[in-house]
């Protein structure tokens, strides 16, 4: 008997997959862009200061990358067959729980992983430059592995334990983040606390990110020693995640009797999302007087309280570090990125709840029985539109007047008028509120097409959001050719300003008049658009008409 036959299987079946190979691809040119445009920024630079610059960037990135993209591939791999109902077929063999934990491993990041390969040579390149070691180089490569098995082991050993995405998603994310920060905050508080004030490096041990930091040079000769204690931390963190999830998979796919404490806690937790019977009855009829889509989108009541517990650790996290830095806190830097935090997570936020109701029904096969009621497209639209103005507009409204205010601190008329910093904070205002309805917009069209929520709400950040960026990054690089290359003046700051801004507000009326436009004209062939043959890659290449309409008959 093959030893591990389910990753043999995923194995030989990811080998077929094109996407194996686009992936790949995909993520080495990206690798190479961004290391160019390091490259063409700093060009005025000697060439060592220039190669540990494009490895910091590059090692950074791949971080970030390694943190997301390990957990995200296997967060809802076992709670999804568990939801189906599928996993249980599975143990009817003789398989066992590792066989299925590698198995789903296998399957869930080969491209991921593959794709953290691509970019290892990319990284090699400032070797050459001779502002990098290969100790260095070696060491990154070590602490980047770790880290991504360090993330499937997370997202595996969490969706052995959940059933729901959602909640696989949330708990995925508070592990992650209590792997990834919680020795940091303990050895603050530590320094904190304590009368004498010492720091204790030894509190970082558990985080991937000292590995990080241990990993240069600079860092890496004073304390070497604790390098290797992180790495083999990590490491047995990782093989206990995995063995922990083998061994709860086999007793968590069966439908159990529930315990009474917990019927007891369900039935609270039922009670205050929605409320009790007679008060639950009451919101349904008002809702369903409004709107019944408005309904199904808003039954729990508890989601709008989630946004202002956020804002409420916002603003302690603000009082708090104001109360410990002093004036420091107050400057334009801070509030910037402070806002920034903030926008970032209302936008991703807004665009996860627009995509949500929608791409739920589209995977329970609900889509069908919600159009044959008499609801219109436009009752749909605007039902779904209520609900998330309900859950966001007074918080987004609340974030608008600090920020106002922000600025109004930023601005200290007795100094002068610093017009770059004034017209920042604006021009991110505005790109709040826009960005906010184009995101709700893609968000919806882009959840009745793609394969699952995740899907849909990483091509709508990607559409909306990051474009813009890539567009913003080459234009840099061809002003700094241009700079360097033919004498050409700099361009100055409110150049720069006005190219965000306005290919922000450029992506956000393609993109989001776009998805407005086939909501309202073709929501019904979206719908349906699973059900219509596969096309090839190209063929829209050189057809111009609408795919949808063409391979889907409009219902009667």
């Amino acid at each position: 008997m093959i030893f591990l036959p389910i990753v043999d299987r995923e194995l030989r079946i990811a080998a077929r997959r094109r996407g194996t190979y686009w992936t790949r691809l995909a993520v080495a040119l990206g690798a190479i862009v961004v290391g160019g445009c390091i490259y063409i920024i700093n060009s005025a630079m000697p060439m060592e200061k220039v190669g540990q610059f494009i490895f910091l960037g590059l090692s950074g990135l791949c971080m970030l990358y390694c943190l997301a993209a390990g957990r995200q591939s296997t967060a809802d791999c076992l709670s999804e067959e568990k939801r189906e109902g599928t996993l249980g077929l599975l143990f009817l063999t003789d398989l066992k729980g590792y066989d299925i934990i590698f198995g789903k491993l296998a399957a869930t990041s080969l491209n991921g992983f593959y794709g953290l390969l691509a970019v290892f040579p990319v990284l090699a390149i400032p070797l050459l430059a001779g502002g990098v070691t290969s100790g260095e180089f070696w060491r990154m490569v070590l602490v980047l592995m770790n880290t991504f098995l360090l993330s499937l082991a997370i997202g595996i050993f969490v969706s052995s334990m959940s059933r729901e995405l959602r909640k696989a998603m949330a708990n995925n994310f508070l592990l992650l983040l209590l792997v990834l920060g919680g020795p940091p905050a303990f050895a603050g508080m530590m320094v904190y606390f304590q009368p004498s004030h010492v720091f204790i490096p030894e509190l970082l041990i558990p985080s991937p990110g000292y590995s990080f930091f241990l990993a240069f040079d600079a860092n890496y000769r004073r304390v070497p020693e604790h390098f290797w204690w992180s790495v083999g931390v990590m490491q047995g963190l990782i093989w206990l995640l995995v063995l922990l999830a083998g061994w709860i998979v086999p007793h968590s796919w069966q439908d159990k009797p529930q315990r009474p404490g917990k019927a007891r806690w369900r039935d609270f937790w039922q009670a205050w999302s929605y409320g009790r019977a007679g008060k639950r009855s009451a919101y349904r009829q008002r809702l369903l007087n409004v709107n019944a889509f408005y309904w199904l989108s808003a039954r729990a009541k508890l989601k709008p309280m989630h946004v202002w517990i956020f804002l409420g650790m916002m603003a302690g996290w603000w009082v708090g570090g104001w109360l410990m830095s002093g004036g420091y806190w107050l400057d334009a830097p801070t509030q910037i990125v402070m806002a920034l935090i903030i926008n970032s997570t209302f936008k991703i936020w807004i665009t996860v709840e627009a995509g949500q109701r929608l791409a739920e029904d589209q995977k329970a096969g609900a889509m069908e029985l919600l159009l044959s009621t008499p609801l219109t497209v436009h009752d749909i639209l605007h039902g779904q539109l209520l609900a998330l103005r309900r859950q966001f507009l007074a918080p987004v409204l609340t974030v608008i007047i600090a920020e106002l205010i922000f600025m109004m601190m930023a601005w200290r008329p007795r100094f002068g008028i610093d017009w770059q910093v004034l017209l920042t904070w604006l021009g991110g205002i505005v790109m709040l509120v826009v960005d906010v309805v184009a995101l709700s917009w893609v968000a919806t069209r882009m959840s009745l097409t793609a394969r699952n929520l995740n899907y849909a709400a990483g091509m709508t950040v990607t559409r909306v959001l990051v474009l813009p960026w890539i567009i913003y990054g080459g234009v840099m690089i061809v002003i700094n050719l241009l700079v360097e290359l033919a004498d050409m003046p700099e361009p100055g700051w409110k150049f720069f300003l006005g190219l965000w801004f306005g290919l922000g507000i450029w992506a956000d009326l393609i993109f989001g008049l776009r998805a407005q436009r086939q909501l309202l004209t073709n929501f019904r062939q979206l719908a349906l658009q699973r059900f219509a043959p596969a096309k090839l890659r190209f063929s829209g290449w050189f057809n111009r008409s609408s795919p949808t309409a063409a391979s889907v008959p409009k219902p009667v």
